[in-house]
């Protein structure tokens, strides 16, 4: 059905979205007290993705969870409009340090927003990119903790959405490695987006840098569209094998959420009202369960992804369901899940 091809990320507005929300009256915030570091959000004001700004974002905040810092991650917003190519990203970072000062000013309520902020650089600069982080640095005033380099690639109909297009295996490129190799030098962090049939070129990667810390975004980017629909059986496997080979890898960290995208198959967005919290604990259980058991909670953190996430539920709901997975969980494991880890990858303030 027509109705139901894939469309990419996101491409329902905030209007559509308010009205589809409201179709399911909000959940109460469980276990409320407990106190979380979303590591991973956006903010975007774009003609295709609509206004995402401090104001939407603290009114998705408000619902009841005990959020007390959070972490900006790059998403093309605000690059600047002139000066050299390879410079135009610092503005992206510049424009978030003001919206991070502005919630340091205690106006608009008690989350640290934006505490941490993770950039854009074209690492296929080479040892040239170098320039480019110092001054990501510079512009962060203090907040500034790694980069974020996409690299989903998919023949299919996700490949026509990406935000990038990115040859195949650009991590094994060597140019690009000559730039990663600067994270390193420069004491920052990379985070990772792909869709998973790139999750060997990562573990690649990680065995070939074994001293730079990564984060693997969104449960590794696993595809459930396009010529993966319907083949839950076939792909499992073979993203738990490149899971657990990550895992081998002490170097690597990953983000449990991006769950909501429309990328992952689960049709939400074509329901009449959004999921419970409850629903969507069960259907993300098989990607959540393995990375844990993968990973331990020492590498795993849980990440909101909004607003992509939010074309599947409410971020009071994104994060009920992660508290029923967890609901056995020992109060030790639950702060290093949705504190701790990010706190210690980051370098942000534990709560």
């Amino acid at each position: 059905m027509a109705a139901r091809e894939y469309r990419g990320l996101a491409y329902r507005n905030n209007a559509e979205l308010a009205a589809w929300l409201a179709k399911r009256p909000p959940e109460k915030a469980i276990e409320p007290d407990l106190p979380i570091i979303d590591p991973h959000h956006h903010l975007w004001h774009t003609p295709t993705r609509g206004l995402y700004f401090l104001p939407e974002l603290m009114a998705d905040l408000g619902g009841g969870h005990n959020i007390v810092s959070s972490v900006f991650l790059e998403c093309q917003s605000m690059f600047r409009a002139s000066g050299p190519d390879e410079m135009k990203s610092v503005g992206e970072v510049e424009f978030v340090n003001g919206v991070a000062a502005m919630a340091a000013s205690d106006g608009y309520g008690k989350t640290r927003v934006c505490e941490a902020i993770v950039g854009w650089a074209d690492l296929m600069l080479g040892a040239k990119v170098r320039e480019v982080l110092e001054a990501l640095i510079a512009a962060g005033n203090g907040r500034f903790r790694g980069t974020r380099y996409g690299t989903s690639y998919d023949e299919g109909i996700a490949g026509k959405y990406v935000s990038r297009r990115i040859p195949q295996h650009r991590l094994l490129d060597p140019k690009f490695r000559e730039g990663f190799a600067e994270l390193g030098k420069l004491g920052l962090t990379f985070d990772s987006w792909h869709f998973h049939p790139q999750l060997p070129d990562l573990v690649d990667l990680a065995r070939a840098f074994p001293q730079q810390t990564i984060i693997v975004d969104h449960v590794g980017g696993v595809l459930g569209v396009g010529q993966y629909a319907g083949k839950n059986a076939e792909i499992m496997p073979i993203w738990r094998k490149s899971i657990a080979d990550l895992a081998a890898c002490p170097n690597v960290n990953i983000k449990l959420g991006g769950l909501g995208m429309t990328s992952f198959g689960f049709g939400f967005e074509f329901e009449d009202a959004p999921p419970s919290s409850e629903k969507l604990a069960d259907t993300w259980r098989p990607y959540i369960e393995p990375c844990i058991e993968a990973f331990g909670v020492d590498r795993c953190m849980f990440e909101s992804n909004f607003p992509p996430d939010k074309q599947s539920c409410g971020y009071t709901e994104l994060w009920n369901a992660f508290k029923h997975l967890t609901k056995n969980a020992s109060a030790a494991e639950k702060t290093a899940l949705y504190s701790g880890t990010a706190a210690k990858v980051y370098r942000l303030i534990a709560p």
